[in-house]
């Protein structure tokens, strides 16, 4: 592996210019993980998206099968107030997602990465990077700066 590679599984030896200090990696690395809670909100709005649209297909099944009962106010209640009913006033589950996403989700992503090009070059997770280079044992094959080494013993 080229110790200038900057491709995905580069070794953690090749991360950090000079110009960049400890303090700005640990900026950076709360940065990501602040991204990177974000990320698992919006993987929340999505799973509260497609369970609620999930809901209301069952529905469905909850009116045809009260009609069947010989409940056809109940049924027709059940049709009228809630199939297809905004979530909150106005928007179903995925206008929430898509006010998230161009709110705040797509703003973030764009701020961090322009950060990450001001203070590191553009490398991506030289925090992580770090920790990987300190946490790892030499010489071990499961502990293998990339993919690339890791490979190389292989063969």
């Amino acid at each position: 592996m080229n110790q200038h590679d900057n491709g995905p599984g580069r070794g953690p030896e090749a991360q950090r210019s000079s110009s960049v200090s400890g303090a700005t990696v640990e900026a950076l690395g709360a940065l990501s993980k602040a991204l990177e809670t974000t990320e698992r909100a919006r993987g929340h709005l999505y799973s509260f998206h497609q369970l609620t649209g999930t809901a209301d297909f069952e529905l469905d099944d909850a009116v045809r099968l009260l009609r069947q009962a010989g409940h056809h106010q109940q049924a027709e209640s059940v049709q009228r107030e809630i199939l297809g009913r905004n979530v909150i006033p106005g928007h179903w589950t995925f206008q929430i997602i898509e006010a998230y996403n161009e709110t705040y989700h797509r703003p973030f992503v764009a701020l961090e990465q322009q950060i990450v090009r001001d203070l590191a070059n553009g490398q991506d997770h030289l925090y992580e990077a770090e920790l990987k280079a300190a946490r790892r044992t030499a010489g071990h094959p499961a502990h293998t700066p990339g993919p690339e080494a890791a490979e190389n013993q292989s063969e």
